[in-house]
């Protein structure tokens, strides 16, 4: 059994220190409330539409629509592509569940292509012969907070013929090749679960792409499919973003760039304390692709022995998480697409061996080291 860690006393402390981050920010964000608050415009309306505006400058693309969740801008995208019963969508099988249930829920079918274990990120030499005559689209997820190789998929994707729809829920503020993630594809596809880089106060999501004509769809679908009240020009659904959340996110995304240099310089130190304590040549630690930057939504490595070793990591006070402990082709949910164990072995692998770290901005050197010194205590035991 591996010693006791012994290390200054450090206070319990979550994977990601929300309560931190909202001292930094509390009097902006108590005003932009209050500011709500005292207008009683709740649904839509210019805190909305301005913070719309913000996505779209910042995101480098012409158009952003606010919806109510990430999971309903994947829903809306594959929607406005009239992607229904018969036609397939390329996607991942290690990510969360709402990328393959946005398909399953329109009657088409997820077809699961590996990953590159390096980057957790679709496989590309893979996507090209998943296509075929009912494939409707491809759905990279930029997974942790790095972006897909979007070269290669978007030529296999105009090749082909079908749309690329990013999935950036982790990922705002990514780059590839110079180009933020969210406008390289059709659309991209956000989440402001609280947990995310940019995270509102309960839940949230944003589309943007640089098609007008795609971008009006999505503006009809999200209000029930009218433009005007009691007139419905399609079979639309009803996903807003509260004016509450919009008027919390625009506080926040002023900061996201400091924000996201804090998450990388914590990496940076990670990937120091790792290679002195000689733990980069026993874990798997996060890899940059060429071209692109990492915002670091999760600190993610691979580890041996790693359910033991989230064990005892909780045992010593040290917050951990697993994304994902069963890929997708596995669940059960998806039993009726036929995969079995061993259809996507890099995928599979990675369930085994990722385990994430607390990685965020107001994180102290005392909290960084107590994980390091606790996994090094762990395999020097081992």
């Amino acid at each position: 059994m591996p010693a006791k860690v012994i290390s200054a006393a450090v206070q319990p402390f979550p994977l990601v220190d929300l309560k931190a981050q909202y001292r930094t920010i509390k009097l902006d964000v108590d005003a932009a409330i209050q500011r709500v608050m005292e207008s009683q415009h709740f649904i839509l309306g210019p805190e909305v539409n301005n913070f719309e505006k913000e996505i779209a400058a910042y995101c480098g693309s012409q158009f952003a629509l606010a919806c109510a969740s990430g999971s309903d801008a994947l829903l809306l995208a594959l929607m406005a592509l009239e992607v229904g019963s018969g036609d397939e969508v390329v996607t991942t099988p290690f990510t969360f569940v709402a990328t393959a249930g946005a398909i399953a829920r329109l009657g088409a079918r997820p077809v699961f292509v590996d990953i590159d274990l390096e980057t957790y990120n679709l496989d590309p030499e893979k996507v090209g012969p998943a296509i075929t005559s009912r494939t409707k689209a491809i759905i990279p997820v930029h997974l942790f907070g790095m972006s897909a190789d979007m070269t290669a998929i978007i030529k296999t994707a105009r090749d082909c013929g079908v749309a690329v729809v990013e999935d950036a829920a982790q990922a705002i503020g990514a780059v590839f090749e110079g180009t933020p993630v969210g406008s390289i594809g059709l659309c991209g596809c956000f989440s402001f679960f609280p947990s995310k880089n940019l995270g509102a106060a309960g839940d949230g999501g944003m589309l943007t792409t640089n098609d007008e004509a795609f971008a009006d769809k999505l503006r009809l679908l999200h209000l029930h499919g009218g433009r005007t009240k009691y007139e419905y020009e399609l079979i639309g659904m009803n996903s807003r973003l509260d004016a509450l959340q919009a008027a919390i996110l625009r506080v926040k995304l002023r900061h996201l760039n400091s924000w996201t240099a804090g998450r990388q310089e914590k990496a940076r130190r990670y990937m120091q304390l790792f290679a002195d304590r000689r733990l980069d040549g026993i874990l798997g630690l996060p890899q940059v692709q060429s071209g692109c930057n990492h915002v670091y939504n999760q600190f993610v490595i691979r580890a041996p022995r790693r359910n033991e070793l989230k064990a005892f990591l909780g045992d010593h006070g040290v917050p951990s998480e697993i994304y994902y402990p069963q890929p997708l082709h596995l669940q059960k949910a998806f039993t009726y697409l036929g995969y079995k164990p061993g259809d996507c072995p890099q995928s599979e692998r990675a369930s085994q061996e990722v385990l994430a770290l607390p990685v965020f901005p107001e994180m102290t050197d005392d909290q960084q080291n107590l994980v390091v010194d606790s996994i090094a205590s762990f395999y020097r035991a081992c």
